[in-house]
Formats: C-alpha cells, sequence, structure tokens
C-alpha cells in the first residue's frame, strides 16, 4: 500500500511560522521600547505579580513572567515535540535516506556554536551558557527564507524546516540534562505513572487527543516540581499522542493544527515580549565584546554555518547523503547563517543559565542583536537572480 502523506498541517504550520516571525519581530521591538521609557517599571510590576493558588498540598502560586515560562512555554514545547514526531513518522525524518542531512547537520550546527562560546567562557562564571548559540528558532528563521519566495528551491525550505526541528530536539535535551535543577523523585515517580497513562490509552486506540491533555496537566505540574524543567512535559506528552502516515488525518495532526496558530500568534510573541523588556545601560552595551557577548555571537553568526557547511562536506564526500535537490554550496551557505537566529530558544537557555540578572540581559542583547544579523546575512546569501518553479 502506497504512503499518502497529509501536509495540510506542515502547509498551514509554515505559512503561519512566517506571519509569527513578523509578529515576534514587532513584539521584540515594542518590548523593548517600553523597557526604555517611564512603561519599564509598570510593565516590570505587571511580570512580578504572583498568580494562581497555593495550600499545603498545592503549590501553583509564581509570577506572572514564570507562567509564561514554564506554562505556557510547554505548549510550545508540545507543539515542537508534536512536529518531530510527525516528522519522524511521516516526513523529512522517516527514512535514515532522509533523515541524515537534516539530523547531522543539526548535531553539527550545535557542536560548534557552543565549542566557539567555551572557547571563550571556560574556566569563568559565564562558561554554563554554553548551550545559548545552539538553538535556532524555526518562526524567525522560516519567515525570512519565505520572504525569497521562488528564488530558492522548494526542498531547501523543507531542509531548514526538518533542521530547526532537529536543532529544538536537541535544544530539548539539553535543557533536561543540564539545565535542570536538582530531582526529586517523588515528584519523578508521579510523572511517569502519568506518561505510564498516556502510554496505554495509545495503545487502547484513544483517538481524541484532548483527552491526553488531561493526564498531560497533571505531568506538567509533577515535572515542575520534580526539578527537570516543567516545559519538557510538552514533549513527552507530544510523544503518546496517536498519529499515521496516511492521507487521513490523524490525532496527533488535528492537535498540531488546533495549536500552531495560538503558539505562533500568541505564545512565542508574549514570550518575546516578556522576555525582551531589556532596559539599555552602558554595562550592557560593553558586554557585547565580553567573553559572553563574543561567545554568544560568534557562536551563533560564525558557529552555525561552520557546523553546517562543514557537515554537509562530509556528509557528501562520504556519499552518507546528498545536498537537497535543487540545490548548491551557497544556498548551504545561507541555510547555516539562518540557523544562526537563535532568538526564542536561545533567550529561553539564557534565563536558564545565569543568576545574575546582568549576565541574563547581556546575553539577551547579545542574541537579539546577532539573530538580527543572521537574518539579514542570510537573506542576502540566499537572494539570486535565479528562480525557480518550485
Amino acid at each position: 500500500m502506497t504512503k499518502l502523506i497529509n501536509l495540510n498541517v506542515f502547509k498551514d504550520f509554515f505559512q503561519s511560522s512566517n506571519a509569527g516571525g513578523i509578529l515576534l519581530f514587532i513584539c521584540v521591538i515594542l518590548s523593548m521600547v517600553l523597557a526604555n521609557t517611564d512603561f519599564a517599571v509598570p510593565l516590570q510590576h505587571i511580570l512580578d505579580h504572583p498568580l494562581g493558588f497555593e495550600n499545603d498540598s498545592i503549590h501553583l502560586r509564581y509570577p506572572v513572567l514564570l507562567w509564561i515560562n514554564d506554562g505556557l512555554m510547554a505548549i510550545f514545547f508540545l507543539l515542537v515535540g508534536l512536529e518531530i514526531k510527525r516528522e519522524i513518522v511521516e516526513g523529512e525524518l522517516s527514512s535514515p535516506q532522509k533523515a541524515s542531512l537534516p539530523i547531522l547537520c543539526a548535531i553539527g550546527g550545535a557542536i560548534v556554536p557552543a565549542l566557539i562560546y567555551l572557547s571563550f567562557n571556560a574556566g569563568q562564571e559565564t562558561a554554563s551558557g554554553w548551550g545559548i548559540p545552539m538553538a535556532t528558532d524555526i518562526a524567525f528563521a522560516l519567515a525570512v527564507i519565505s520572504l525569497l519566495g521562488n528564488r530558492i528551491p522548494s526542498s531547501l525550505k523543507i531542509f531548514l524546516a526538518a533542521l530547526a526541528i532537529v536543532d529544538d530536539l536537541i535544544a530539548i535535551l539539553v535543557i533536561a540534562f543540564f539545565y535542570s535543577s536538582g530531582i526529586e523523585m517523588t515528584y519523578l515517580l508521579y510523572a511517569g505513572i502519568g506518561l505510564v497513562v498516556l502510554i496505554v490509552m495509545n495503545r487502547m486506540n484513544i483517538l481524541n487527543p484532548y483527552l491526553y491533555l488531561i493526564p498531560g496537566i497533571f505531568i506538567w505540574y509533577f515535572v515542575h516540581h520534580s526539578g527537570i524543567h516543567a516545559t519538557i512535559a510538552g514533549v513527552l506528552v507530544a510523544m503518546t499522542i496517536p498519529t499515521n502516515d496516511t492521507d487521513v488525518e490523524s490525532p496527533l495532526e488535528r492537535l498540531e493544527h488546533a495549536l500552531t496558530k495560538p503558539v505562533n500568534f500568541l505564545i512565542i510573541p508574549l514570550f518575546a515580549f516578556a522576555n525582551t523588556n531589556i532596559t539599555l545601560e552602558s554595562e550592557m552595551v560593553a558586554g557585547l565584546t565580553s567573553s559572553l557577548g563574543l561567545g554568544i555571537s560568534l557562536g551563533l553568526l560564525l558557529g552555525k554555518p561552520f557546523g553546517i557547511l562543514l557537515t554537509s562536506y562530509l556528509c557528501t564526500k562520504l556519499k552518507i547523503s546528498s545536498l537537497p535537490e535543487g540545490s548548491s554550496w551557497r544556498h548551504i551557505l545561507g541555510v547555516g547563517l539562518l540557523a544562526g537566529i537563535g532568538f526564542t530558544m536561545s533567550i529561553f537557555i539564557a534565563i536558564l543559565s545565569f543568576g545574575n540578572p546582568l549576565h541574563v540581559s547581556e546575553a539577551k542583547l547579545s542574541i537579539l542583536i546577532t539573530s538580527l544579523l543572521a537574518g539579514i546575512v542570510g537573506y542576502m546569501a540566499l537572494r539570486s537572480n535565479k528562480t525557480y518553479s518550485n
């Protein structure tokens, strides 16, 4: 039987990511403007305002900012997990031949930036930020590449999307293993029981995806209190949602379709707005040329394209895989530069990396400036006179 892949969800995701990237940019600008006016203090008071409830048994009272970073971002990670699973089952990661190049390029594009960062920061208190330049912002990267239209082959857009999805998976694993606090085994056991419930539901062929979210909320609570970052719960829940490799819309695709626009148009812009309210100070500007700033900037702007180019070259020479159809080495360089747009995940890791607020602010500013440069240079590298029918 021929496998027919349902591409509607992927198309919806790609299209909404384009517009979402533009909204994301607007939120960043608005947040930074407000942070450098008289609205800075009231905005910070709103973000610090506690919400929720707690008693002797339940602890769910946190500042607004934490609800955004640990609560709403778990929904973002749920969507990322759904995308990863769908690509593994029926997309660009569904076979070794398809998956080899984006997977290996994502790994190469993560290792080289981390090594560059450590070369500047090893032995210093900022060394813990090595995970910051490893990440790619899929919404921004796809938004930029979409502006090129038929100036690039469609295979290159799919390659970038697959690479960014694997990149997200690497970032998730890095957060889980290196940026989580001490583990509380009791809560982790409760979360494991909840995960087993979801697996049993999958085996029982329960096809309503929203039924999986009820145990998922409890898993989020237990993971949050276990010491592992709460957003990982979103990925765990996503892996249990049923899917298929036919043209019939699966529960996973239904949930992904339902989440794509809220995530791209609400959650990610809100995260950006809440976490880029940076009040510019002279110390922060000087931090751009510090070991922290240079490690992030050079990691993203040079490490990403070099790691992806080098990995692509080795893969083609060793005949492990081939370049995307119709693409050239100039295209791969451009994709590598766009992968240097680290924004969302890089800022998220920066928040987890440092206890010093000044280091967090310096990291955010470096990420913002470098991501903007990576987007501009990547766009110019990919822009050419040749057009493709796609």
